[in-house]
């Protein structure tokens, strides 16, 4: 169902009159919506363009939802989604964003762990989303071992369309086949090749960009300060439509497996010796814990065959007791599947399912550890906050390899020497403020318990694992506030952020893509 502007206007005041907000403000708002409505329907097909009055705007809404806290009552939603299938929408809706005061959040897939791309905390905030699912194109090049990707594609697309074409052809990317390629890369983009092969901004080499002058952009036209910043930096630039990336080569067969070891069977003591283990680890090979009662699993993948693995594994960590009969070997793309799944069992096509139906409320908190933490230090984390049946997991990823050896500064990505990146999730199912208050405080508790022995002066954390418990943005005149900014920023980007900023003020100095953690205009005064 099509609605016209004036039904919406309509619409839109009935709704302000419900919420009594009569005030000439929100007659203004409502005006600016309005006249926005008026400007896309000039260039976008109204099928396109869903707002609250359409039958679709719900299930649009929801279709990548990753995290219920985002959807309860008193949330602010966008007060219209456009789901562009072409270049030129995206184009419309921001230049029709600027003419009218209506800013924009873009969303691939939702994943973002506070929901900044569909929803904000200002329940007074007038907003539209960009929805990028269906710019999804995947071009491979095999013969180049080079790929143009859409960022509405999710990676489990991108893996199956590598393993439809060539076995030995694979990409640098996180294990979550239903992330879409926008929000990773915009954010580094980790997964079980970054030791190997970095992360996925640092293969990156072309993109294009829609700006906050509606200008469609790439490599050549944005120049090399904007393609830095949104190799990371976080999404605060622009609208990128699609990534050209590096794929990188793997064997024909590669080997995983996933070993699990109970509290009773020297759990603590192998994850103590992990810390240094795992890190220094030949390139190849990646080995993460997943740390939950009753027991810690060991998940590998190994760039080779079983045989070497076993090798490999008896000389360098041979505590964990893996044997060949540990062992699967399969194609890159089915490692895959495993890493996610825990199993070889499920079909390829697996990876292609979009379908999302929200069923959790979540909470996220992470860290890096520089110094492994002491044997005792795990004893009590279990003991205090891991003891109890379906408490949720930690998860440790070794960093070291590829990691340790790019600079710092070459992507907005700064946390490359550190032993390994430590993840604790809070997920539940119950609805009602006392299980949310339960939940967010047990995570809390956990990263309070590690604070010790992680990363300090500042915190290091991983922007694509967004805390807003570390800071949220405020305005300074009518831009976001570069000192507020930096209490998460710094966190997030190290010495990177005021570069970040810097390039903010060259490429959208008025601040149009901003939300709750956007990245400032750097002022003048902050120059050097």
């Amino acid at each position: 169902m099509t609605t016209t502007p004036r039904i919406l206007h309509l619409f839109l005041l009935i709704l302000c009159v419900l919420s009594g907000q009569t005030t000439s403000s929100s007659s203004s708002a409502s005006s600016d919506i309005d006249a926005f409505l008026g400007c896309l329907s000039a260039d976008i097909p109204p099928r396109l363009v869903h707002t609250p009055a359409t039958n679709s705007y719900n299930a649009l809404l929801l279709s990548s939802v990753r995290n219920l806290r985002y959807v309860l009552p008193g949330t602010a939603r966008p007060v219209v989604i456009v789901a562009a299938t072409e270049p030129a929408h995206v184009q419309t809706t921001v230049l029709c964003g600027r003419r009218h005061s209506v800013r924009i959040r873009t969303r691939s897939g939702g994943h973002d762990y506070e929901g900044l791309s569909y929803a904000s905390l200002d329940p007074g905030q007038r907003f539209a989303v960009l929805d990028l699912a269906e710019l999804r194109a995947i071009h491979i090049d095999a013969a180049r071992a080079e790929a143009w990707v859409g960022s509405g594609a999710s990676l489990g697309e991108l893996y199956y369309a590598l393993g439809a074409a060539n076995r030995t052809l694979a990409f640098p990317a996180g294990s979550c086949p239903t992330v879409c390629f926008g929000g990773h890369l915009s954010g580094g983009g980790f997964g079980s090749l970054a030791r190997k092969y970095g992360l996925s901004a640092d293969n990156v080499l072309d993109a294009v960009v829609v700006d906050a002058q509606g200008r469609l952009l790439n490599r050549s036209t944005m120049g090399e300060d904007l393609f830095w910043a949104i190799r990371g930096g976080g999404g605060s630039f622009g609208v990128v439509l699609s990534w050209k990336v590096r794929l990188v080569r793997v064997p024909e067969t590669v080997t995983v497996f996933g070993i699990r070891r109970f509290r009773n069977q020297s759990a603590v003591d192998l994850i103590t010796r992990w810390q240094d283990i795992a890190p220094a680890l030949p390139r190849d090979l990646y080995l993460r814990v997943l740390v939950q009662n009753p027991q810690a699993d060991f998940v590998a993948l190994f760039l080779g065959r079983c045989g070497r693995l076993a090798r490999i594994m008896q000389r360098r960590f041979p505590d964990l007791g893996m044997t060949r009969a540990d062992c699967q070997e399969i194609s890159w793309v089915q490692s895959t599947i495993f890493i996610e799944f825990f199993t070889t069992a499920k079909p390829l096509e697996v990876l292609l399912d979009r379908s999302n139906k929200p069923d959790y409320y979540l909470k996220v908190k992470s860290d890096h550890v520089q110094e492994a933490i002491p044997r005792h230090a795990w004893e009590s984390i279990w003991a205090k906050w891991l003891d109890e049946p379906g408490t949720p997991p930690i998860m440790l990823d070794p960093y070291g390899g590829r990691m340790g050896s790019i600079s710092p500064s070459a992507t907005p990505f700064p946390h490359r020497n550190y032993l390994y990146q430590l993840q604790v999730y809070s997920f539940w199912f119950e609805n009602g403020t006392e299980a949310l208050e339960k939940r967010i405080s047990w995570v809390r508790g956990v990263h309070e318990e590690l604070e010790p022995y992680v990363s300090r002066n500042p915190r290091a954390v991983y922007v694509n694992y967004r805390d807003l418990d570390l800071g949220t943005n405020g305005l300074e005149g009518n831009v976001t506030s570069y000192e507020k900014a930096r209490v998460w920023g710094e966190k997030y980007f190290k010495g990177n952020f005021k570069r970040l900023a810097a390039v903010k003020r060259k490429v959208d100095p008025h601040d149009f893509f901003r939300n709750e953690q956007s990245i400032p205009p750097l002022p003048a005064a902050a120059k050097e």
